[in-house]
């Protein structure tokens, strides 16, 4: 055996007992003739002591040793002084008196450090992504979401949900964003398409009659990256036979606190979950994904700046704009350069502008006060709720440009002042979203979700004549400002399914020839049916306080896409060029 123990495993009732650990030497240093090694394995630290009047081979053999050597040690376990007992150790009260040291492989230096999480470029610790993958806070995550997708498993299987895998090559369709495509050899100028979600898979099985589905699937999307987002990522996708939206939501409802105070106990959720509509959303945060730890709503000013001569606000009202405002807190003291930070930021999401209101003891302060009434200056203090100390941020523009930068302000003051509780996870429902989005590149109607998603209920006799008047039965859980999930009622109806793809301009010949085996299964009588997606890698990312999915992602890629570790994307030998039956062309 290599090892009788884990280096996390020891405490002051194995005392006496001779034991075999292995793993990696965190650390060595010498003291008083005595060697000290800190072990680690995934289990956690174990320090070994050697002595030269004890075992004098083993602590030769120590003094060799450097930071990640792999080795086995052979010992006792014996108290630690009183005095060098380590309270942050599990295995603190105790030490290893080495009897016989065998090193089991060497190591280079590595090219950071794997004992502390000190600062590393993150180039630098996606190159090295197994190194990376050594230190505590990784292995923490790692861990974290290994436990994350058991709660999962066990409670759908709780639930009696049946996991089935759906296949990696599929069809490629258009369901928003670009699919990764895979040729075919044997069938030359064909192509597969990993499935950026298994959305028409599942909903097939609820044709096939298998009333609760789910898997942990792996998805792919061939689409821009950020922090919060992967070309390949993880998710639990489930649907469900015979249930209305509210039931899906329950459900999710009670699978997200469940696992909170399983897996992090420490975090506080806000029960029972909020449920905005999208319109609501947008009114009071200028987001559909909005974080709800705090307030700093946005106001409504346009009604009651009506009649303002202020030629910014009256030129935004004519266009068929609005005026909207926030609040920040005890910021009035605002130097210029703090001010020009936010109109930037409000100009990056858009906007003309930023109109900003600084409510000082010695009077009201800003370049846009001398265009405003004091009566005008108190009615957006009064609907704002604005005292003296703070800050007022004006944007009077368009309306969706006005709740871009509202938003995008919002959060940075969340930022700056710290107004989030970085332990509450504040789930939330945003319902009822547009059905359709009209796309002015292309000229036509897109489905906001996707093409397979339910009119509401009472809003399907209009879609034809007036696709904006439709509300599509889709649905969101978002938390801390970030979207988890997305979901929505399907449509099981062939003939409701070919109008929407009448309003997203396809022809029934080319609804056939992409959907065809769809509306086929569809009319052998499919039942009433949804589903959702619940981000693996998103939820993780929150239960562990990270700020970017790639802290979460075993060997993620980077921001552009690529691989580090392994160099890919990469080039392949012509032959294999050539058994796929592609050429490569020069771009211009």
């Amino acid at each position: 055996m290599f090892k009788t123990h884990s280096c996390g495993e020891l405490r002051p009732e194995h005392i006496g007992q001779e034991v075999t650990l292995a793993g990696w030497v965190n650390r060595r240093r010498d003291h008083g003739g005595l060697g000290f090694i800190v072990l680690r394995d995934r289990a956690g630290l174990t320090q070994i002591v050697s002595s030269p009047e004890v075992a004098p081979e083993a602590h030769e053999v120590a003094a060799t040793v450097r930071g990640e050597y792999v080795i086995q040690v052979r010992g006792v376990v014996r108290p630690r002084p009183e005095e060098q007992v380590n309270p942050d150790w599990a295995t603190g009260a105790i030490e290893v008196e080495a009897l016989e040291v065998r090193i089991l492989n060497i190591a280079q230096t590595p090219p950071f450090y794997i004992y502390e999480d000190s600062a590393v470029d993150e180039s630098l610790r996606l190159r090295y992504r197994y190194l990376d993958l050594r230190r505590s806070r990784m292995q923490r995550n790692m861990v974290l979401r290994h436990r994350t997708v058991k709660f999962i498993r066990d409670f759908m299987d709780a639930h009696d949900f049946i996991e089935i895998e759906t296949p990696f090559l599929f069809k490629s369709t258009p369901e928003g964003a670009r699919d990764y495509l895979v040729p075919s050899r044997v069938h030359p100028g064909k192509f597969y398409a990993l499935p950026q979600s298994p959305q028409q898979l599942k909903q097939l099985l609820m044709v096939a009659g298998y009333e609760r589905y789910f898997q942990i699937a792996r998805c792919f999307r061939d689409e821009d990256l950020r922090g919060d987002r992967q070309p390949e990522f993880t998710q639990l996708d489930f649907e469900m036979s015979f249930v209305e939206r509210d039931e899906i939501l329950d459900l999710v409802e009670v699978l997200f606190t469940e696992l909170v105070a399983a897996v992090t106990p420490h975090k506080r959720i806000l029960s029972p979950f909020p449920r905005l509509s999208y319109a609501e959303a947008l009114e009071r945060y200028g987001s559909d994904k909005p974080d709800l730890r705090f307030g700093m709503e946005l106001g409504d000013l346009t009604a009651v700046l009506s009649t303002s001569e202020f030629r910014v606000f009256r030129a935004a009202i004519e266009e068929g704009g609005q005026i909207k405002g926030i609040v920040a807190p005890a910021c009035a003291d605002y130097a210029r350069r703090q001010l020009d930070e936010l109109t930037a930021l409000a100009q990056k999401q858009g906007a003309k502008g930023l109109v900003t209101l600084a409510f000082r003891a010695d009077g009201v302060k800003g370049p846009a006060v001398k265009f405003l009434t004091e009566s005008e200056i108190a009615i957006i203090a009064e609907r704002l709720g604005a005292r003296e100390g703070d800050l007022v941020c004006i944007v009077a523009d368009a309306r969706p440009v006005v709740a871009s930068a509202l938003s995008a302000l919002r959060l940075a003051f969340r930022d700056q002042l710290q107004l989030a509780d970085p332990d509450l996870l504040a789930f939330g429902y945003v319902l009822d979203f547009p059905m359709f989005e009209w796309n002015e590149e292309a000229q036509r109607w897109d489905a906001a979700h996707h093409p397979f998603t339910m009119p509401r209920p009472n809003t399907y006799d209009e879609m034809m004549a007036d696709p904006t008047a439709v509300l599509s039965d889709a649905y969101d859980l978002v938390c801390n400002g970030y979207e988890l999930a997305s979901g929505s009622i399907r449509v099981h109806d062939p003939r409701i399914q070919l109008d929407i793809f009448r309003v997203l301009g396809y022809s029934e010949e080319d609804a056939q020839a992409r959907f065809g085996h769809m509306m086929e299964a569809f009319s052998y009588g499919a039942p009433p049916h949804g589903g959702m997606a619940p981000g693996i890698d998103r939820t993780v990312m929150l239960l562990a306080g990270e700020n970017n999915i790639r802290e979460v992602i075993a060997f993620p890629k980077t921001a552009q896409a690529m691989d580090l570790m392994a160099d890919a994307p990469s080039p392949v030998d012509q032959k294999q060029l050539d058994e796929l039956h592609l050429k490569l062309s020069e771009s211009e």
